[in-house]
This record gives C-alpha cells, structure tokens and sequence, in this order.
C-alpha cells in the first residue's frame, strides 16, 4: 500500500501554530522533524555515539511537519485546505509530496542506527542489523517498549513514535492477552487534553470491538483514577488510559490497567507484550467502524451514573464536616484534565470560593503557559503563584495533564512556599489520623504506604497513631497492590493512607492509583480546618516539624554518559554492597539494607540502603535515563542541623562516587 507523504517545512518560530494545523487535517497522522535539540532528544533513546552523523548535521532553524495521508486519500483536496489554513494563520512554508510504501513509514528511522563498541567487553548492536564482533552483544531496539506503565513517547511516525498504528497494534495485543488470560472481555477507557488523545482513545475502542472486547469510552477526557474507578464499576478486565503525565507536549502515552483498577504487574506486561509482538502494525491488526460498534454496543460510552459514583466515593473520603466557605483557593489544571472533577468535588465539600488561573484552565494539549506541565515544577505554578498572591489565596492548587498528581503552595512569611511531596504526604496522614481519631472512625490496626524513598517522618507520625506503616518499591502501583491485599483478606477497611514523595496521594481504597482529585478535597478541608484554628499549612507543617523533629530530604542525580557509563553505574553499585562506607556525615554506618535479592516480602530492586543514627542514603539506577540516583534523609533537633547532615552525607557520598 502506497500513502502520501505531505512534507511542510516552516520556520521553527511558527512550528507550534503549523503543528496545530496539520493535527486538525491529517487524518494518517503526522510526524515532526525538529532537530533543534536533538542530542536532548536522541539521550531518551540511546546514547548520542550510535546516531548517523547525518542525523546530527539536520537543520536546527527550520521544522519539517510530515502529513500522512491513507491510501485512497485525495492529495488535492488536502493541499487545498493546507493552503487556506496556512494563509490564515499567515505561516510561510513550503510544500513537498512523496508516496511511501508501508514498510518505508515502519522502519524508516532505523538507517539511523548503527553497532558501537562500549568498553573493553561490550558492543551495543541494533535488533535489524548483523554485527560480526567476538564482543558480548547488548541488542538494542529503540521502538517503543511495552512495560508495566504501558507506552510513552514522542508523537510521530514509525514504531518508535506514539501514533495511531502503534496504538491500535498495543490494543490488538491487549485483546489477545485478555482472551488468553481469560479474563472479562470489557475494558475502560479514558484519555487526557494531549495532542491525538481523543483519537487514540477512539482507535483502542474501534481495536477491542473487533477483537470482541466491549469498550467502555468517557464521552470526554476525564482523570486518570476516573478510569482506575470504571475499571472496577463495570468489571473490565483491563483499562486504558491515553496520557504520558507530566511529560512536555512532544510526548504521548498509553497506561494499562489490570482488572484491580492497578496498573499491570511485570508479569501481565511481559505477557501483553508478546501478544503485541506476534501482531503486525498493519495487517495483524482487527480493527471496526466505530458507528457501527456504538450501534450493536460493543462501543458503549461511560454514563454519568459511572463519574457520579466516582465523585460519591471521592466525597466519602471526607472527615471533616465543618464550613468550608472562607477559604479561597486559586487552581490550575494545567491546561490537563482536572478542571471538571476538582471544581465538581470542591463544590460538593463548601468550597465556594476558587478562581481558575485563565490561561491553564481549558484542555490545550500544547501546554502553551508550561512547557513541563508537572506540579513539581514551580515554573508550571508561576502563573497560579501570581495569581494567588493578587487574589491572596489560602491555598494554591496545582494537578497534571491526566490528574493523578496534585502540588500546593500556602502562604508564608508575605510570600507562598511550595510545600514538597513529602511534607503534604506527612501533613495529610497527620491530619487523617486527627481527625478520624478524633470522630471515632479510625479503624482497627490501620495500615498506611509510602515508599523506601519517602521521608522516614513518615514513620513517626505513623508510630504516634498507632498506624502500621508499610513500605513499598517506588511506583504508586506498589502501594496500590497493598491496598489489594488488604482486599483479598477481607480488610480494606483498614487502608487509612498511601502516598509517595513525587506528590502522588490516596485516602481509600476506591481506586488503585495516585488521585489528585481525592487530593484536592483533602488538601482544601484540612487547609479550612486549620485556618478554622488560625493556622496556614505552612504553620502547621513548622508544628508538625517541631513535634516530630525536622526531617531533610534531598535527591542527588549523578549523570554518568559516555559509552562506559553503564559499566560505570555498575561498578559503582557492586563496589558499594562489597565495601560500604563506614560513616556518613561523621557518624558511623549501622545499617545496610541491600533490595537486590529482594527484601521484606518486596521484589528484587537494584536498590541500596545505608543508615547511620540520623541520617539516610538511599542509592538506585534510574530505570529510563543514565543517571544515579542518591536519595538522602536526614533528621536532626533544626532544620538547619538536617540540611547541614544532608550536605554532609553528600559530599561523602560524592567522594566515594568520584564525584
């Protein structure tokens, strides 16, 4: 099969406004040629030294937009409508078209590619190609890889891109696998404000369909625990959830759930993942009209019965009745999904008074006010900081594009402090176990989560409670397996609280993942409560602080490039577990906790733990960039005194690290 490739080449000051055009033509997809910061771009795929260096001299002041239109198409008729939307917009550009064949617009990108020695022992060799070395061969294939968080990439042409042919082949795969596993044929699906998401969505609904899997699809993007919860509420054996998060705009993705309403296990992804690999992009996969799926119902779209009952189980989390109606609150979607779930829970609760930043407050998959659309980031909230400062707010609330993270600013000393992820984890679980205490629903030995790498105040408010702490892997999913076997013992009543220090929070077990609008219900009462008691959040975070001595956690990433850098991160690892340091910040080591043969009932982690009596360190690899990282906790009498132990351990840790 021959398609058209309709190639527009702009300045890349008008890139932005000519992807916008070419989204709302092609209906074959595009594909974005922007070399302006390649070396950024080619470091999430592999290592600069395997690219062509073709590929590195491309032009850094012009964007080509690639525009693929299906065979049977009419070139003509498009051309016509580019030129009329180009003139309007008043973009320059100029105009090429090619046929390619099928296989050309598959694999394409692979001539990029080529063998690299590494070290004295290794040779990186790409999947496609024959490389004749005595050499221990690592085999490399930069396509997008299905893992336990689905797929996430950058949007573009070719099986290492996000775009509608990747998609409906992962979708043909998940069909497979829940016919094999025999599982409910029925799954949920919802979709984030990102570029192509609405369509994805649609394309895995018209895949299941004709796979036999009746397909539950929001009318409208909605959260990503609004898709955790239909997953349960319908009894699917699987959910979808298009979005990649907090990523910039470029990216897209594309999360499976298990019938928990969890994202999927290793196991379940490794399953689903060769189910996708026996089916081809183009011919292996089964696809339908999706009017005609809406007409016998294998397409159903998700009634409001299902959001509402979100929202009660949401509202149920509640424990505090009192007025609400004082506190003035400024949030931003992020120009995300948030907008509808949060207002309607705030509403619900008394929460009267809140103003929308203006500029993030629509679905704009372009992210137009913040190019990292991540509540981590304090560039995302300047404009909700402004705001906030003009409207003086009590609280600021900010949540990603899929709605699952929440972070927060409050008043402090004449100015707003971002609070971090681990302060409002200690804050609400402080704050819960208060409350329910206090109103008699604390249940029967109550259990909270968090992670190895959250912050060890944790364990004391925990402990002050009578609340057993556990803790998990990094990933909410960990802490949403927890909750799962509370389940299967017939003790979910007991979960009182999950967090993890990248602001990811759940007060109930209604659904199985990080749930920024249960967040925001909860971070808005307990700011009422205590402005009700004359207290920022800022104030009762410095109480909280002085009646649990001051905690300090930091992250260091260490950056190790170069063709030795996994050697290197390896050595470093084994180096540790064979000799670790005997003193941290001048105490002396008294504890070493090695997660690599698996640890307190947890899996096998390439983790390290060392511990002094005041200090924490905490070592691991990150699992998608070439990076070290150090997590370091101190507690001490001051904050001060924390921060100082923290530096300490730093720069111990950097020393032995050759840092």
């Amino acid at each position: 099969m021959e398609w058209t490739d309709i190639r527009l080449t702009v300045a890349k000051a008008d890139a932005d406004n000519a992807e916008a055009v070419a989204t709302m033509i092609a209906e074959g997809g595009i594909y974005i040629e922007d070399y302006s910061d390649i070396e950024q771009q080619v470091a999430e795929i592999a290592h600069v030294d395997l690219i062509e260096q073709e590929l590195l001299d491309k032009p850094r002041d012009t964007v080509i937009i690639h525009m693929y239109l299906e065979p049977g198409a009419s070139p003509v008729e498009t051309l016509a409508l580019i030129q009329a939307r180009m003139e309007a917009a008043g973009i320059a550009y100029t105009v090429e078209t090619e046929g390619v064949e099928q296989e050309d617009w598959q694999n394409g990108w692979r001539k990029y590619y080529h063998p690299m020695d590494i070290g004295k022992r290794l040779a990186i060799v790409p999947s496609w190609q024959e490389y004749d070395t005595d050499r221990v061969k690592l085999i490399l294939d930069p396509g997008l890889a299905f893992g336990t968080g689905g797929l996430r990439g950058v949007l573009g042409a070719g099986t290492n891109r996000m775009n509608v042919y990747v998609v409906r082949r992962a979708t043909q795969g998940l069909a497979a696998y829940l016919k094999a596993a025999g599982l409910p044929l029925r799954c949920a699906i919802a979709y984030d404000s990102r570029i192509g998401s609405a369509r994805f969505a649609r394309e895995t609904a018209r895949v299941l369909a004709a796979n036999g899997v009746t397909a539950y699809l929001y009318p409208r993007l909605e959260p990503t625990p609004a898709l955790s919860w239909a997953v349960r509420y319908y009894g699917c054996g699987a959910g979808v959830c298009v979005t990649a998060s907090h990523n910039p705009a470029a990216y897209n993705g594309y999360k499976v759930y298990g019938p928990d309403g969890c994202q999927i296990t290793l196991e379940t992804a490794d399953a689903v993942s060769k189910h996708i690999g026996a089916a081809d992009h183009f011919d292996g996969v089964r696809l339908c009209g999706f009017a005609d799926a809406l007409a016998d119902g294998t397409i159903r779209m998700i009634g409001e019965d299902c959001l509402e009952a979100f929202l009660d189980a949401v509202e149920r989390r509640s424990v505090w009745d009192g007025d609400r109606s004082a506190l003035r609150v400024v949030y931003t979607p992020l120009n995300g999904t948030g907008r509808e779930c949060v207002t309607r829970i705030l509403r619900r609760i008394g929460v009267t008074d809140v103003t929308l930043v203006p500029e993030q407050a629509w679905p704009d998959g372009s992210f137009p006010t913040c190019p990292y659309p991540n509540p981590e980031e304090r560039a995302a909230l300047e404009r909700g900081l402004a705001l906030a400062r003009e409207t003086r707010a009590d609280l600021l609330l900010g949540t990603d594009p899929d709605c699952d993270r929440m972070g927060a600013a409050v008043p402090d000393g004449g100015d707003y402090r971002l609070l971090t992820g681990n302060e409002m984890g200690v804050l609400l679980l402080d704050y819960l176990c208060c409350r329910r205490s206090e109103n008699g629903t604390m249940p029967a030995r109550p259990v909270a989560v968090t992670t190895i790498v959250s912050t060890d105040m944790a364990d004391a408010v925990a402990a002050h409670y009578g609340v057993e702490l556990r803790r998990t892997l990094t990933g909410f999913k960990f802490i949403g397996e927890q909750i799962g076997e509370l389940e299967k013992a017939g003790e979910t009543e007991r979960y009182l609280f999950g967090f993890e220090e990248s602001y990811g929070y759940l007060s109930g077990p209604h659904v199985r993942d990080k749930d920024a609008v249960n967040a925001a219900l909860l971070c808005c009462e307990m700011a009422a409560w205590y402005r009700a008691q004359g207290m920022t959040l800022a104030q009762a975070m410095d109480a909280l602080y002085e009646k649990f001595g001051y905690y300090r956690n930091e992250l260091q990433s260490v950056v190790l490039p170069g063709e030795d850098g996994m050697e290197r991160m390896s050595a470093i690892l084994t180096a540790l577990r064979a000799a670790p340091p005997r003193t941290l910040a001048g105490e002396r080591v008294t504890r070493v906790r090695d997660y690599l043969g698996g640890l307190d009932g947890l899996p096998a982690s390439d983790v390290l733990e060392l511990r002094t009596a005041h200090v924490k360190v905490i070592v691991r690899p990150s699992g998608t960039e070439p990076k070290l990282k150090l997590y370091y906790s101190a507690h001490a009498r001051t904050m001060e005194e924390a921060a100082a132990l923290c530096a300490a351990a730093r720069r111990d840790m950097s020393a032995r690290l050759g840092e």
